[in-house]
């Protein structure tokens, strides 16, 4: 297994401003809904933003595992993130206005931090098929999530 996990971004543009789409992007728990790999988010506390904690619930084939993540970034109408305490992971979405086909619009860059594996994440790997096939899948899962949003922010 590689220390260097492969680089994980997907941008796309929506017709509709970013107002619009952070209310999508910022609904935490509709996220399962565009992920094809988590099934389930519980808001853990009452607060919504900054330091929200979540329970997650992934699947892959047979294999399903649990994740606690903090919200560290909330900052609305332009970007989002969570960290993942399992793998270290922290997931980015970000919204800068742009004109798509003469009308304001939005752009969507959604990405995965993760500087090297966690402990958590060497274990669970062999599980999962090995790392860079995660990888590679995760990918195209963010590319999946953000053209589901694209469909309902576009709706």
């Amino acid at each position: 297994m590689s220390d260097t996990p492969i680089p994980i971004s997907a941008t796309t543009e929506m017709a509709a401003g970013p107002d619009r789409v952070w209310d999508v992007v910022s609904d935490l728990r509709r996220m399962p809904r565009f992920s094809p790999e988590l099934r389930a988010v519980v808001l853990l506390g009452h607060r919504n933003g900054l330091g929200q904690l979540l329970l997650g619930i992934n699947r892959r084939g047979p294999v399903a595992w649990p994740t606690t993540s903090r919200v560290v970034r909330w900052e609305p109408g332009r970007a989002i993130a969570w960290r993942t305490r399992e793998s270290g992971a922290t997931w980015v979405y970000e919204i800068e206005p742009v004109d798509v086909d003469g009308r304001p619009g939005s752009r969507v860059t959604a990405r995965r931090e993760l500087p090297a594996y966690t402990v958590a994440s060497r274990l669970m790997t062999p599980l999962l098929g090995g790392a860079a096939g995660h990888d590679r899948e995760l990918a195209h899962g963010l590319a999946a999530t953000l053209a589901r949003m694209k469909q309902v922010v576009e709706a």
